[in-house]
């Protein structure tokens, strides 16, 4: 119990130093989130489905648009569609500030050797972390509910897109590099114009990477009081109820699917046929 009682000391240290920090950070997540589930609940349920349809037929291909039409129908019409919308914000939510943070991290591993190192094993120690133990620390910093899953989710989820986005631009090709700092480019410049649209294949595999382990940590966050399909599967569970897990699984699956299919071809200026 040693390494635990000098983790326990440092929790409690930032708990009663930070709170007001704490609270402030709680606030502004839970009001971005509640906005975020307001907008999609305020839709009608027509809209949304139109609009999703819409974006897989754009990005992906008639036959995925259809299966997107039929996917939310269905989770419409056997009744999780608010608690679908809920679970849709608290993933975009993560998700949003998962890739404000993780991709920004990438950059500066890809450019700082010293960076690298640090981060790396930091995201060995992410990943292979147990999902259950994220939830310690999010409720003893910011109790039960939405804010603590969010967070907790942003930890889980971020990995990917760091991973992902300092592997696209190290496989960015040394001749490219090369003739741009020939022609005098600035280091920014070489970095978004030539560095970044090069990776972006890479970057957005890590963007859809890590929509998909956010909505994969739905069902664990509504252990913590997080909103949404992962409470009604936790009470399938809890209370025995097979046909309410099935289903509330099921919208989770098809929802999954969804997001699947219109983000890994978000880079892509062609529908897959």
């Amino acid at each position: 119990m040693i390494v635990g009682d000098y983790i326990e000391k440092g929790v409690n240290w930032i708990t009663a130093n930070f709170s007001g920090v704490l609270d402030s950070i709680s606030d502004g997540m839970s009001a971005f989130i509640g906005s975020i589930e307001s907008f999609w609940l305020w839709l009608p349920y027509y809209v949304v489905i139109a609009m999703f349809a819409g974006l897989a037929y754009w990005k992906t291909s008639k036959s995925n648009a259809v299966f997107t039409v039929l996917g939310l129908v269905f989770i419409y019409y056997i009744g999780f569609w608010e608690a679908t919308m809920m679970t849709l914000s608290l993933v975009l939510a993560s998700a949003f500030i998962a890739l404000l943070i993780g991709i920004p991290l990438g950059i500066w591993s890809a450019k700082n050797h010293t960076a690298n190192i640090i981060i790396r094993p930091i995201l060995d120690f992410m990943q292979t972390m147990p999902a259950f133990v994220y939830l310690i620390p999010a409720v003893l910093f910011f109790g039960l509910g939405t804010v603590p899953g969010a967070f907790a989710t942003i930890i889980f989820s971020m990995p990917p897109v760091v991973r992902l986005t300092l592997l696209g631009i190290q496989q960015v090709p040394e001749d490219s590099v090369e003739a741009t700092r020939a022609f005098g480019a600035t280091p920014s410049q070489l970095l978004f114009k030539v560095q970044l649209p090069l990776a972006m294949p890479t970057i957005l595999a890590g963007v859809n990477q890590t929509i998909m382990m956010s909505l994969s940590m739905v069902v664990i966050a509504s252990m913590i009081g997080a909103k949404g399909l992962g409470i009604i599967v936790l009470q399938g569970i809890s209370q025995l109820r097979i046909g309410l897990g099935f289903e509330s699984g099921l919208a989770v699956v098809l929802l999954a699917i969804i997001l699947d299919r219109i983000t890994q071809n978000l880079g892509k200026n062609n529908k897959t046929k």
